[in-house]
């Protein structure tokens, strides 16, 4: 017999048929499609490119700050709110690689545990029943996961090619946009690549005005940037304090996923309702990881290095792409490549209706690990954060990669 706690379960996680689901996620399709792979060719390397996690170690210097600022009696208590030597730096931080000048560290920033869990209790400060938020498609699912399990609903704009990867407002309903509460935003993005324009963050903030929307910046990726070009953030556009805030990680431009730093700045509404929301949700982040962040903000030289790394590999890998048949541009910023998926093999008896079949014959063919996106076309995202000893060792790994794929080897059109 069934507990009666299989009775229990919220809607929002499934309801009465919560464990039961056969499904099969793509991420774990992957896991197992790997396992399977490399228990058939044991003697080959599977070569993971689908990874969207640093490689690379927090620098030297962070963990010794982190290792000094641990043995300190002081530091070992809740921070709720934050450390306010973290928000100091952070408002620095944003005027020195942003431009954005003037934030107040005290009542227009706060610290997050991850730009996770901010993106998760967001939601919880404005959405109602029945409220919309905006997001786009692919993209990170978690504020729009939070909004469905408070009643809300999510409307999600596809970015497609043919509009740089950038949504559509002008798509929207009369009655979606009544209703919607919040615009997240995602750039430089996760999968595609894309990054924002000043001109596209005028007509966001334009739109958010016009409608009574906040807009929530999810800048993880922000700073990554290579070959000449700036970093942007939302903030450094005129107006945007007005409408919304951003959130800025310190795990992907300081390869620091795991020790779970943020912080978000702007609106100071927005912020105050974000602390609020947040003191009844945790106790604030280690006080040692927090003085370890000050560090990392007051050194963006650290995140200059790791995005050089990753403009070289993305070089190499765009040059792989190319010489298999794929038509393809290197992008602006993050570590993320996002590729067409082909139509079939050149012999035509493998035919990939999804970027999911073409990504599936990947690891099974070619032993190459990539993700899957097919919310808005075909399509596979390469992750450049695959483990490499040095830059001969990168090179041997694309190497690899061109041979694999070979020459002429998929149809496309």
């Amino acid at each position: 017999m069934e507990s009666f706690i299989q009775e229990m379960f919220a809607e929002r996680i499934g309801g009465n048929q919560f464990g039961k689901d056969t499904n099969i996620y793509k991420f774990e399709k992957i896991k197992r499609a790997k396992r399977a792979a490399m228990e058939a060719s044991p003697d080959v390397e599977m070569i993971d490119m689908g990874v969207g996690e640093p490689d690379w170690m927090a620098e030297p210097e962070v963990v010794e700050v982190l290792y000094k600022e641990a043995k300190n009696w002081e530091n070992r208590g809740y921070t709720d709110n934050g450390v306010q030597a973290f928000k100091d730096a952070a408002a620095r931080y944003m005027d020195n690689v942003f431009g954005v000048k003037g934030l107040d560290a005290v009542n227009e920033i706060n610290h997050g545990i991850g730009s996770k869990p901010v993106l998760a209790l967001l939601p919880m400060a404005f959405i109602n029943p029945g409220d919309i938020t905006i997001m786009t498609t692919p993209g990170y699912p978690l504020l729009g996961s939070t909004t469905k399990g408070l009643g809300g609903e999510v409307v999600n704009l596809p970015l497609l090619e043919e509009n740089d990867f950038l949504p559509d407002l002008d798509a929207l309903t009369d009655d979606e946009k009544r209703r919607a509460k919040i615009l997240c935003l995602n750039y430089p993005n996760n999968p595609t690549g894309a990054v924002a324009t000043e001109a596209f963050y005028k007509k966001a903030i334009a739109f958010a005005k016009e409608h009574d929307v906040v807009i929530i910046s999810d800048e993880a990726y922000a700073a990554l940037m290579f070959d000449g070009e700036k970093p942007l953030s939302f903030l450094s556009v005129e107006g945007a304090k007005d409408v919304g805030i951003a959130i800025q990680s310190l795990s992907k431009a300081y390869n620091m996923t795991g020790w779970r730093l943020a912080f978000v700045a702007g609106n100071e509404l927005v912020v105050k309702a974000f602390a609020a929301v947040k003191d009844n949700n945790d106790s604030g982040q280690f006080a040692a990881i927090q003085h370890a962040g000050v560090y990392c903000l007051d050194h963006p030289e650290i995140t200059e290095k790791t995005a050089a790394k990753y403009s070289r590999r993305h070089n190499l890998l765009v040059d792989a792409l190319r010489s298999a048949g794929f038509t393809i541009d290197k992008p602006k910023a993050t570590f993320y490549l996002y590729v067409k998926a082909p139509k079939s093999t050149k012999d035509g008896s493998i035919t990939f209706d999804s970027g999911e079949a073409f990504s599936q014959y990947l690891i099974k063919e070619k032993m190459i690990s990539t993700v899957p996106w097919d919310d808005a076309g075909n399509f596979i995202r390469f992750s450049v954060t695959f483990i490499a000893k040095d830059e001969a060792d990168e090179e041997r790994v694309m190497a690899e990669i061109k041979q694999r794929l070979g020459s002429g080897e998929f149809i496309f059109d």
